[in-house]
C-alpha cells in the first residue's frame, strides 16, 4: 500500500512540473535561466517529465513501467540536483523537492520487486 501512496505522489509531482514548464510558468522561467540551458531543453526535460508521470501510473498495472519509469525520475532528479547545485548555486533548501522525489523513485525502484 505504501508503495501505491509513493506512485501517486510521483505522478502527481511530475505531472505538475510537466505543466509548469509547457505553459511556462514565471518561476519555472526564472529558475531555467538561472541554470544557464537552452529553452529549448525545458521542452525536452519536459516530456522526460510527462513520460515519467506516464510510466508511474501505467505502473499500477505493468510494475515493469514503474521500475524503470523510477530510474528515469531517479537520472533527472540527478540532473535537476547538478542544477541547482553547480550551475544556480542555490541553497540546499531549494533542492528539497529534488532530493524528496529522488528519494521516493529510488524507494520505488528497490521495493516494486515485493509488489
Amino acid at each position: 500500500m505504501d508503495i501505491v501512496i509513493i506512485q501517486v505522489v510521483l505522478a502527481c509531482m511530475f505531472l505538475l512540473s510537466f505543466s509548469l514548464k509547457v505553459s511556462r510558468a514565471k518561476s519555472m522561467v526564472h529558475h531555467w535561466s538561472e541554470y544557464r540551458y537552452p529553452k529549448w531543453l525545458m521542452n525536452v526535460i519536459a516530456l522526460l517529465e510527462l513520460t515519467s508521470a506516464i510510466g508511474v501510473i501505467i505502473g499500477f498495472w505493468n510494475p515493469n513501467f514503474l521500475k524503470y519509469s523510477a530510474i528515469l525520475i531517479i537520472f533527472l532528479m540527478l540532473g535537476a540536483l547538478h542544477a541547482h547545485f553547480f550551475r544556480a548555486k542555490h541553497k540546499t533548501a531549494m533542492t528539497l523537492n529534488a532530493f524528496t522525489m529522488l528519494i521516493l523513485s529510488i524507494v520505488v525502484l528497490l521495493f516494486s520487486n515485493n509488489m
